[in-house]
């Protein structure tokens, strides 16, 4: 099999977030354990596995996300590293639909090299600030925010960007508090920079003490910023030390996430 490491939400090497991506045989699918295992091998936020579907479907291919230690239900920046494969190689032109755990989502590629993801929107729903988590954090939330189940996130709004830059989070005891981890968030201190918020991802129960760039946590993030700049389209920066830019289009239930990606590392899987 060939494996690819891509990386999503960029338009440079070295930046963004590097995802595996291995288009499997249909007639000769590996079991769960050895895609948990390959996962554990690449080490990087997820492994992206994709085989094709029979034509006809409701979908064009299928695709799961491994971290190393779990299976996600939802991954944003792997699809759009998967989709970027798919293209790159002439495996797959045009639209792709792809059927996942979080129903059938579509990549559609633009003539500037860039990819949109169509992805369901997170449904918000307002909680109370757990016990511990400022401290956890290293932050004192302003609001707080369940993102439901494709996510399992709590989204955290901080007092201001240099608060989101300056986290240094107690990952373990960050792990108590959602089942996946903790979105946080502030405005943009400088729109003319380019972006309208800022976040930085921080997921230890799935292996990921913080996410380079995370497509998903933009279909929270989306919903939430849109309503309070009161506009549909915006542009994210995730403050990680890789970083990366998604610019997200709130459409309802669903939300549209736009990047580029780029292939750094392509070789063959021996074992």
């Amino acid at each position: 099999m060939r494996i690819r490491i891509v990386d999503a939400f960029t338009d440079r090497p070295f930046t963004g977030n590097p995802a595996g991506v291995l288009l499997l045989d249909h007639d000769t699918l590996p079991e769960d354990s050895r895609l948990q295992s390959i996962a554990l091998e690449v080490n990087h936020a997820e492994t992206a596995f994709a085989h094709r579907l029979p034509e006809g479907g409701d979908a064009d291919w299928a695709l799961r996300w491994f971290t190393p230690v779990a299976e996600v239900a939802m991954c944003g920046h792997a699809t759009l590293a998967t989709a970027h494969v798919l293209r790159t190689t002439g495996a797959h032109t045009g639209p792709v639909r792809f059927a996942t755990l979080s129903g059938v989502l579509i990549a559609t590629p633009h003539e500037d090299g860039s990819l949109t993801l169509d992805f369901p929107t997170a449904p918000l729903t307002p909680v109370e600030v757990p016990d511990g988590v400022a401290g956890a954090l290293g932050a004192e939330p302003l609001t707080t925010f369940d993102t439901g189940p494709n996510t399992g996130d709590l989204l955290i709004e901080v007092a201001d960007e240099k608060t989101v830059r300056g986290l240094t989070p107690d990952h373990r005891a960050l792990a108590r508090y959602s089942k996946r981890g903790i979105i946080a968030t502030a405005r943009a201190e400088d729109p003319s920079q380019g972006y309208d918020f800022v976040s930085r991802c921080f997921f230890p129960n799935i292996g990921i003490d913080e996410d380079p760039v995370t497509g998903s946590a933009h279909t929270a993030l989306a919903p939430y910023w849109s309503e309070r700049l009161g506009r549909p389209g915006l542009t994210g920066l995730q403050a990680s030390p890789r970083s990366g830019l998604v610019r997200t289009e709130l459409r309802g239930d669903r939300t549209l996430l736009t990047g580029h990606a780029v292939t750094v590392i392509e070789g063959e899987l021996l074992a």
